[in-house]
């Protein structure tokens, strides 16, 4: 069945998203914070909207961007490496009070595996495991987590990936050359960019609210071996790891995602 679905954020993984649900059937609306993309969406089958979304409110004709669709993807990383003071939670309980008067019926709302704290004894991280993140990035995507899980208004599913990579974000680069790289005997934890859409069709398609998944691909090398074949693949420096010391990481469950919706996932590290 067809649906109305709004995506704010329509950028790296956004945007393919859009293009995606839009060959499935579905009508798209999309959000950019750039006057320069909205031209690009329009091109694309996608009703453009220009929203912004800051600590003090949001500019933008946000109530037409909700008004007639079911679905809301919300895709909006915190963006705390740039401005390390933003109060992202601030800024999504004002997303949340206007999905409150609008006709979403189901949030799914993309979180991150960074809230889940990296440890020396490693275990398998499932959607059980407590949320313990404690960078600032992490607290401020729990306490958000919570604004849309605890509103009654809507149902929402909660949607955390891990690493994303891509056929034009090459994780070879993500480390080559650097120095002094710290848990070099760490799990990997990444997700393809197609994955990652796949996983969000297959939420909406199948209708699975009300829920947290969390989404890796199933194979778990160390960052030492997986980052240094990648290198030696790819003709870029070599890393280099600091061995001394016990290294910390975590091992991302995705047997959930698996079972219940089915998906097998395409790329595998």
């Amino acid at each position: 069945m067809n649906k109305h679905i709004s995506i704010i954020g329509c950028g790296w993984l956004g945007l393919p998203l859009a293009t995606e649900l839009l060959k499935s059937g579905h009508f798209v609306k999309g959000s950019t914070t750039s006057v320069d993309k909205v031209a690009l969406l329009k091109n694309a089958g996608i009703r453009p909207f220009l929203i912004s979304i800051s600590d003090v409110g949001i500019t933008g004709p946000i109530e037409e961007f909700l008004k007639d669709s079911e679905i809301l993807v919300i895709n909006i990383p915190p963006g705390l490496r740039k401005n390390p003071d933003a109060n992202f939670v601030k800024q999504m309980d004002f997303l949340c009070k206007h999905i409150e008067t609008s006709t979403v019926k189901q949030v799914l709302y993309v979180s991150s595996t960074s809230v889940y704290e990296d440890v020396a004894k490693l275990s398998f991280i499932t959607e059980e495991s407590p949320t313990d993140g404690q960078s600032a990035a992490a607290k401020q995507l729990i306490a958000a987590e919570q604004i849309f899980k605890t509103n009654p208004n809507f149902e929402t599913t909660i949607l955390r990936f891990a690493g994303l990579i891509g056929d034009d974000r090459n994780p070879a680069k993500f480390l080559s050359g650097k120095n002094n790289i710290k848990d070099p005997e760490g799990p990997v934890n990444l997700i393809h960019q197609k994955d990652a859409i796949g996983l969000i069709k297959a939420i909406i398609n199948n209708q699975h609210w009300n829920t947290d998944f969390n989404a890796a691909s199933p194979q778990h090398p160390t960052r030492k071996a997986y980052y240094t074949s990648l290198c030696i693949i790819e003709n870029l420096p070599i890393p280099q790891f600091e061995d001394s010391g016990p290294s910390l990481g975590k091992i991302i469950s995705s047997e959930k995602v698996e079972r219940i919706l089915k998906y097998g996932f395409q790329h595998h590290l």
